[in-house]
């Protein structure tokens, strides 16, 4: 009877540690906290069942030598995870917390390229979110039984900026219906031209956030490495646009809990569930987010409040800098950076510099550029907007004409975009607002002339001639001024006439005898002088006599 009864309190105890870990899926890994306590509560659970079944007082217990070895392990245990805790923390490691990032310093305008237009991510995730619901809302087939997942990765995809977010089920009613055949799309939108694809998939997706039991992604990534220590995982696709979840495994260079980094990625097809690992040194280009941007931060404030020591970063605080509050990303050559502010620990209201950080490689540099913080710009955007209460998003950092320039987004109460800031970061009283981003640029680069921080370029094109008949003429508004487009006869060159500069191109007509002096451009030739009817004849008579009195 009494081994029948030891049994089936094994087995109960067997069972419950079986519930918590497929529940809890903690790692079994000396460096996880999460195991410690597991084993410790584990230990008091079977001193307590112990305990109930010998029915000892209070005097018996004391005396009992199975009660001192648990409790004895359990205080070992207990003090040798507050001495690991200890000897892991910067308190006593100060100088091996601030060599865990490297960091070089950059030249602004040789490392931040200036983008095109249509690189440059205008949306903020929130945004992208009410677009990803829009889209949802429209399809019909899809809206009663999936929602949009709120993961929103920010990549590169094809050389563009976009997020992109797996669907999820709309309850767990709509995962039993749905299951068998997975989830069937994702959501991918272009942060620089707003354009959202509902993007259908052959196979669904059978392991994700929202699956539950053995394909729920997190329990999928335990039981195929049940000693790995996860960071934040992350929703991507490859360059063919398959989709794939990115799952850093967490390295800790200091003590037994201290100095986390990462040290592999396990990469898993949402798809078909397959793993592979690779070191961190090795993830395939496509990746773009190995380093979630709240470690990099973390590791940057390691490197800039350690460098006299721990308790200096604490009282006297003498050189100590630390990123200030909020990030966005950046996208430089085919990679994610983290972008964040740098400001003194004293608390000033202007930043000392910035950082970028690569979220794939670790690759950090700082810039020394004294400005305005972020919140200071996204007020100096509101208040050109106060009278519309538009709310500013958290800055990008850009470079335009060779300025750091804060580029903010203006939203209305519904969340819409409806202006765009550029705020000088050196300067942060000059700010320009436009209804686009080219009309928001142009008045940027006006006040830049006007406050003498950027001088007007010379224009060193030469100019030059051609006759010949009108083969096509097109007219367009450019930010309000009327222009007239011409193309020749025996020629792909398009030339560009100003109707402010030049009002007798109105008078032209296909088939017209024109003479134009321009100057050379790389997509269209700017007209600085326009002869056309019995102008234009006599100019080519004269070049034809000129012509053949020098042969």
């Amino acid at each position: 009877m009494k081994g029948k009864t030891k049994m089936m309190i094994a087995a109960i105890v067997v069972i419950m540690a079986g519930i918590y870990y497929y529940a809890a899926i903690p790692a079994i890994n000396i460096h996880s906290s999460e195991t410690w306590f597991f084993i410790m509560v584990f230990l008091v659970i079977l001193a307590v069942l112990y305990l109930g079944r010998k029915k000892m007082n209070r005097y018996e217990i004391k005396e009992n030598k199975v009660v001192k070895v648990f409790l004895g392990v359990v205080v070992v245990l207990g003090a040798v995870y507050l001495l690991g805790t200890l000897l892991s923390s910067p308190v006593v490691n100060a100088k091996k917390y601030q060599k865990l990032m490297t960091v070089k310093e950059g030249e602004f305008a040789k490392d931040v390229e200036e983008l095109s237009f249509d690189k440059i991510p205008l949306l903020d995730k929130d945004t992208a979110a009410l677009l990803g619901d829009r889209k949802m809302g429209s399809m019909v087939d899809m809206v009663s039984q999936f929602e949009a997942d709120d993961i929103y990765s920010q990549i590169n995809y094809k050389g563009n900026p976009v997020r992109v977010t797996p669907l999820k089920y709309a309850n767990l009613i709509k995962w039993f219906t749905n299951q068998g055949e997975g989830i069937p799309s994702y959501i991918r939108i272009n942060m620089a031209n707003q354009s959202t694809e509902l993007v259908k998939l052959k196979q669904g997706m059978k392991y994700t956030t929202s699956d539950h039991f053995n394909r729920n992604i997190y329990r999928h990534l335990r039981f195929a490495h049940p000693t790995y220590i996860y960071g934040e995982l992350s929703f991507e696709i490859d360059e063919n646009g398959d989709p794939y979840w990115i799952a850093p495994v967490k390295k800790f260079n200091i003590g037994l809990f201290g100095g986390e980094t990462v040290g592999k990625v396990v990469i898993c097809n949402a798809v078909t569930g397959k793993t592979k690992t690779y070191d961190v040194g090795n993830v395939p280009q496509w990746v773009d987010r190995v380093y979630s941007a709240d470690l990099l931060v973390n590791l940057f404030d390691y490197y800039g409040t350690l460098k006299h020591g721990f308790f200096n970063s604490v009282l006297s605080q003498k050189d100590c800098l630390e990123t200030t509050d909020g990030y966005n990303y950046l996208a430089l050559n085919d990679d994610v950076w983290m972008y964040t502010g740098v400001t003194s620990v004293n608390g000033d209201q202007s930043n000392v510099g910035f950082v970028l950080a690569n979220q794939r490689t670790m690759e950090t540099k700082y810039y020394k550029v004294e400005g305005a913080t972020e919140s200071s710009a996204m007020s100096s955007a509101e208040g050109q907007v106060q009278n519309l209460k538009y709310q500013a998003t958290f800055p990008l950092l850009l470079n335009i004409a060779g300025e750091p320039t804060y580029f903010v987004a203006l939203k209305d109460d519904a969340g819409l975009v409806k202006k765009y800031a550029m705020v000088n970061v050196q300067k942060y009283q000059i700010v320009a607002i436009g209804d686009s981003v080219s009309q928001c640029q142009e008045n940027y680069n006006e006040l830049l002339l006007k406050n003498g921080v950027k001088e007007q370029e010379k224009d060193t094109r030469k100019e030059e001639e051609v006759s010949g008949k009108i083969t096509k003429i097109a007219q367009a508004v450019l930010n309000g001024n009327s222009h007239y487009y011409l193309m020749l006869e025996n020629s792909d060159a398009i030339y560009d006439v100003s109707v402010a500069d030049i009002i007798d191109v109105i008078r032209c007509e296909l088939g017209e005898q024109v003479t134009v002096t321009y100057k050379e451009d790389k997509d269209v030739n700017t007209v600085t002088k326009l002869n056309t009817g019995k102008d234009a004849k006599e100019k080519t008579a004269s070049d034809k006599e000129e012509a053949d009195a020098q042969e």
